[in-house]
């Protein structure tokens, strides 16, 4: 038998909702970014698909990571440093970088698939679903 969510975890879990759903972050940027080069109707694959990818990346901690990371300090450890070491890489891309993109290359906006997939490359959202589950 289910039982119900206390009303004091469930109000905790939406404010932890609304406020990741606002809180910047690079799919809050390429969708902002998307809908200002591409309008709202091109951009609808992006947003939905980012949407679809983080409730996945959810689900699937959800169901297979959460009990690893709360039972093996090894596993919170690589994933900490892997994070560190992302953000030292991406960082390290984007001050060396000379240009926005490849030349010659005409700017679409990303599909739904591609925008789900980037999220199970996120930092942000990978350490978020794993601290909720």
């Amino acid at each position: 038998m289910l039982m119900p969510m206390p009303v004091d975890m469930f109000v905790a879990l939406t404010w932890l909702a609304v406020v990741s759903a606002i809180t910047p972050g690079p799919n809050n940027a390429m969708v902002a970014s998307s809908g200002a080069n591409f309008g709202y109707r091109r951009s609808v694959p992006h947003f939905l698909g980012v949407s679809v990818g983080f409730a996945f990346l959810l689900l699937c901690a959800g169901l297979f990571l959460g009990k690893l990371f709360q039972q093996s300090w090894l596993v919170r450890e690589c994933l900490r440093w892997a994070g560190v070491g992302l953000l030292i890489y991406v960082s390290w891309k984007i001050a060396t970088s000379h240009h926005l993109g490849p030349q010659g290359a005409t700017a679409k906006p990303f599909s739904f698939l591609q925008a789900a997939g980037f999220k199970w490359f996120n930092p942000k959202g990978s350490v978020m679903s794993i601290a909720v589950t």
